[in-house]
């Protein structure tokens, strides 16, 4: 996907990623199984009527609008296959189609550590964080997080003078929480904002997992700083041993639940921090990172019969299933099971997760 694209590929790249049911995974496969978005749209109807069911496509004049919307905020749109777009999100195997910039967009070139942890943090754990930030930035390191209060605030008040980006749930315009609307203005004047969201959207729950996952994207390594065990900061240190980053910890007292969850990662095998020699040390051990994703082979010429979406069908259930998994069940070529789950997804009978997993809606 490194050919420059012209401007209709793009917005039909723009069009495919805000439709229904298109998540991360679906659109790479519609791309790669019709060469371009520009003909994944026409065949978008077909494939969803294939199996009784209908799609929602955005019309130009949204797309558009869409388009003047990051233009009155001076934001800029980076499209899966531009030049420009993160090579560290590029090689994930489900990378996000779009992205929102405003702000410093090159530091999304650099090398960067992402620092999280909880809202309602600690003073001490704020003050970790914040100096972690200025040491990992001193070192040369971008520092990504999410905008959140407590310990995302202090890590990117901590980078601000040496490159910071912040990776929301809702759109790139969408500053919450409100109290940070200064620490928002000084990201997109000093440091970057980033969004896969339209602009104009609200942040709701399920925009975060994505967010968190572009956040451990982007990143060579992870560390959290505090985090209770059900928190969404373990949700990021999970994606970011998915794939492939490294995972530290800074523990805490046992008897703070908002150490409970970074204390459990390091039991889990999280890399112990304690400092800006942990993150280096961790950083030196041989990695994958960057190296282009497994892809599975189209076989345009051989339609999967309507019995091996059956077959795919009784083997799914509410439980999430990784796609290699069920290629090895379903005893398939890749290709033929990955076009048969494209059509199951598109007219909503599975969901393609962005993590690789599949489950029947």
């Amino acid at each position: 996907m490194s050919v420059p694209l012209n401007p209709s590929e793009r917005i039909a790249r723009l069009r495919l990623a805000r439709t229904e049911r298109v998540g991360p995974v679906a659109f790479l496969e519609l791309i790669r199984r019709e060469g371009s978005a520009v003909q994944a749209l026409r065949r978008l109807p077909e494939l969803a009527r294939g199996r009784g069911g209908s799609l929602r496509i955005p019309t130009v004049d949204e797309i558009e609008a869409e388009l003047d919307r990051g233009e009155a905020c001076a934001a800029r749109l980076l499209v899966l296959g531009d030049a420009d777009y993160p090579r560290s999100l590029a090689t994930l195997e489900a990378p996000a189609p779009v992205l929102w910039v405003a702000g410093d967009a090159e530091l999304l070139r650099r090398d960067t550590v992402a620092l999280v942890g909880a809202r309602v943090a600690s003073v001490a754990g704020q003050k970790f964080a914040q100096g972690l930030a200025v040491e990992v930035g001193r070192a040369g390191f971008v520092v990504a997080s999410g905008l959140a209060r407590g310990i995302d605030a202090a890590a990117h008040i901590g980078a601000l003078s040496t490159g910071t980006v912040a990776v929301l749930g809702g759109g790139v315009d969408d500053i919450y929480p409100p109290q940070n609307a200064d620490l928002y203005a000084r990201m997109v004047a000093e440091g970057c904002v980033v969004s896969e969201s339209p602009v104009g959207h609200r942040a709701q729950a399920r925009d975060f997992p994505r967010r968190n996952r572009i956040i451990s994207g982007l990143s060579r390594a992870v560390v959290v700083v505090e985090a209770e065990m059900r928190s969404g900061s373990l949700i990021t240190a999970r994606l970011a041993a998915e794939q492939g980053r490294e995972v530290l910890a800074v523990p805490g007292s046992p008897l703070d639940p908002r150490c409970a969850g970074t204390n459990d990662l390091i039991r889990q095998g999280a890399a112990l921090c304690a400092g800006l020699d942990d993150v280096l040390r961790a950083l030196e051990r041989p990695h994958g990172l960057f190296e282009p994703a497994p892809t599975y082979c189209a076989e345009r010429d051989a339609p999967p019969a309507a019995d091996l979406s059956e077959r795919i069908l009784a083997l799914l259930g509410p439980t999430p299933t990784s796609r290699d998994d069920l290629i090895r069940a379903v005893g398939a070529p890749a290709g033929q099971v990955m076009g048969a789950l494209l059509e199951l997804t598109l007219c909503g009978q599975v969901v393609l997760a962005d993590d690789g997993s599949v489950v029947r809606s």
